[in-house]
């Protein structure tokens, strides 16, 4: 069987390894079948098509671990007033005025333009949840239509709550119990359990979510600790921090993906890594909300693994990224910490490992084709001791060249292929002022 050659400049196997001059891969179907130099690549397989790709670098796709991709729908949306701190943000701005408004027109039409923006920007893969208690049932498979079409990789989920009623928790509960057995793991769209918080869902609820994931062979996402107001609830409440309660539960474990994790202590450090519990990162939107800035040095040293995540609020993933490689290097007043290449691994492998994604995430033979070619003009000259760093501070979408995901290229000398809707931006924005009306 012919195969396709990809010759770069340089390739990344891993962020955990130093980048290979003049290295290529063999894509075969979905899988890479063989990383080496491009000289013995071209001699062994004369007969493979050729993508030259000078001047550029061969990177595993970014792994997005934590999506609301309806929430671009909120972007300037008009506020006679602005939240004054994490609980107001979510009780008297997000709920009432954009998660209880969305339906399915709303969400298709912003699901169109995220995996777009998600393509320009090097994804191939990601994590959505989606919080719409009015859009049930029905409302994944509605996601799960735009999201193949655009042939992206991706997990996708329903924030089940019951901070509306306990029967919309429990149809919550069944969209994603449904969804999940309907989009086995190992497919190319997958499904999750996923519910809220300590503090809009019941023990019950919550133990509920965990035995469902285990006779379905789920992870379980939830969000924790975003901001003060959870710590403070999980206190007065429970007696104990929202990760000593989950202990106390007795969920926390591989099985349990928690995201944002900002305001924690280090007792909740050590049980996540105890519990080997899975973290999503997102420090852009942290700042967004007034939440904070996570602990992430304190949790990657004590070995917890973790992905790096838009939250749907700033896509560009370059951005995230240069968000995690400058915010605690401030935070902790110490240059030296979050290097590069630990960054660039978060948004790569650590990603794909955060999710559960099989073989993804790493140029290495029997992986999954997940690839992005990325522009080396760089404004200096680059080498195996400063590549991460180039890549991080002075790329953006624009300079995505091409990308691969399953052995697809979706897109092609910076531009998408066929399946992208033109008419997207159109109907972002008629449906943006949908929302923005009602909320009125």
């Amino acid at each position: 069987m012919t195969g396709l050659l990809i010759l770069p400049d340089w390739l990344i196997i891993s962020a955990r390894q130093q980048p290979k001059r003049g290295w290529g891969v063999r894509i075969e179907a979905d899988r890479i079948r063989e990383v080496g130099p491009a000289k013995t690549l071209l001699e062994k397989y004369p007969l493979d098509e050729i993508l030259w790709a000078e001047q550029q670098v061969l990177s595993p796709g970014f792994v997005n671990t934590h999506t609301h991709l309806y929430g671009i729908l909120a972007h300037g949306i008009p506020l006679t007033k602005a939240p004054d701190g994490f609980w107001p943000f979510l009780k008297d701005f997000w709920w009432p005025l954009v998660e209880d408004r969305i339906d399915l027109p709303m969400l298709q039409a912003a699901v169109e333009w995220q995996c777009q923006q998600m393509l320009q920007s090097g994804v191939t893969s990601f994590y959505d949840c989606l919080e719409a208690p009015g859009s049930l049932p029905g409302c994944l498979e509605a996601e799960a239509q735009v999201v193949t079409r655009h042939g992206l990789r991706a997990i996708l989920s329903f924030e089940a709550t019951e901070r509306v009623s306990q029967e919309n928790g429990q149809l919550g509960l069944e969209e994603n119990c449904g969804f999940v057995r309907d989009h086995r793991w190992g497919s190319l769209i997958q499904g999750m359990i996923c519910y809220h918080t300590t503090f809009t869902c019941s023990a019950n609820f919550i133990l509920q979510a965990f035995e469902q994931a285990k006779n379905l062979g789920s992870l379980v996402h939830a969000h924790c600790s975003e901001g003060t107001y959870e710590p403070g609830q999980a206190l007065k409440n429970f007696g104990l921090r929202p990760v000593q309660y989950y202990d106390r539960l007795g969920v926390l474990s591989p099985g349990m993906l928690a995201s944002q994790c900002v305001q924690l202590d280090p007792s909740e450090i050590a049980l996540l890594a105890e519990k080997n519990v899975r973290v999503a990162h997102m420090p852009l939107s942290n700042c967004e909300v007034g939440g904070g800035i996570a602990p992430v040095p304190q949790l990657i040293q004590a070995g917890v693994t973790l992905g790096l995540g838009s939250d749907s609020y700033i896509d560009n993933f370059f951005e995230v990224m240069r968000g995690a490689f400058l915010i605690h290097k401030a935070a902790g007043l110490d240059p030296r910490l979050m290097p590069a290449s630990q960054v660039y691994f978060l948004a790569t492998e650590g990603g794909a490992r955060t999710l559960n994604l099989e073989k993804v995430g790493r140029i290495e033979a029997g992986w999954k084709a997940d690839l992005q070619l990325i522009a080396a003009d760089f404004p200096t000259p680059e080498g195996e001791w400063n590549l991460y760093d180039q890549l991080i501070l002075y790329r953006n979408p624009e300079h995505v060249r091409m990308v691969m995901v399953d052995g697809r290229i979706l897109l092609k000398d910076g531009q998408m292929g066929t399946d992208y809707d033109p008419q997207a931006r159109l109907s972002i924005h008629a449906q943006a002022e949908r929302l923005w009306r009602s909320a009125r």
